[in-house]
């Protein structure tokens, strides 16, 4: 733990938010660098401090509640390798983003991710925690670095995946379906659409993180070859007043 930083501030979080906004680098706890993480916040007169908690560590979880930290979201990250059995046939229906869908987009991300830490969070608004998703997904498409896909229904898009590549590592970033083409198979055949772009670019294995309260989105990720790899807890600490 000693090799990171404790804490770090978030310009873009603060910014965004219009709070003091920090978040803990380490994923444990203990009793000297919780009062170092305390002591900091109040140096920098943090607002709100997220913390990603490594799940099995009693100490961890037991000062995180003592100091008052709430437990907001379970981290399940997934992931699954590649190989010549990502190979389904091709879906007419996904194709490459482009900016004039950004107005559906846009829409579809500020109300399909409402199992996130953010809308979970009572101290932020559903509008605001619905804003970050909105923004996020337009800057994935208006990234060179990120790949979006996005699926047609009845003409309209009304569904995404982002897609990031790195080396033999690929990792799913945002994926979201609107809620009036639920239940057509578009999610299944956006997730399968991005793995073999993955396959395509050189990646031996992907990932992809969600939520512990989100169960479909589990079951569709085990249902296109993924596993829980790893879980983890995340914690929000305020100091100050809700945002708006």
């Amino acid at each position: 733990m000693n090799d990171l930083p404790l804490c770090r501030f978030l310009p873009w979080d603060t910014e965004f938010f219009g709070v003091r906004v920090g978040r803990v680098e380490p994923h444990r706890l203990t009793p000297a660098s919780t009062a170092e993480i305390l002591a900091w916040c109040r140096t920098h007169a943090i607002d709100l401090l997220y913390f990603l908690a490594d799940f099995d560590d009693p100490d961890t979880v037991r000062l995180a509640e003592e100091n008052r930290f709430h437990l907001v979201d379970l981290r399940v990250t997934l992931d699954r390798t590649l190989d010549a059995t990502v190979s389904p046939p091709a879906t007419p229906s996904i194709r490459t983003a482009r900016p004039d869908d950004l107005p559906a987009l846009r829409a579809i991300a500020s109300a399909a991710f409402r199992q996130s830490r953010f809308f979970f969070d009572q101290r932020i608004s559903d509008e605001r925690a619905g804003d970050l998703y909105a923004i996020w997904i337009e800057k994935r498409v208006r990234e060179p670095d990120s790949q979006v896909f996005v699926a047609d229904w009845n003409g309209e898009a009304a569904g995404f995946i982002t897609c990031l590549l790195d080396g033999p590592h690929g990792e799913i970033d945002l994926f979201g379906v609107g809620e009036v083409a639920r239940g057509q198979g578009l999610g299944t055949a956006l997730v399968e659409h991005a793995l073999r772009w993955f396959a395509a670019g050189g990646a031996g294995r992907v990932s992809v993180v969600t939520q512990g309260r989100n169960i479909a989105a589990q079951r569709l990720y085990q249902h296109c070859g993924f596993a829980t790899a790893a879980l983890q807890l995340w914690y929000h600490r305020w100091f100050s007043a809700d945002v708006s």
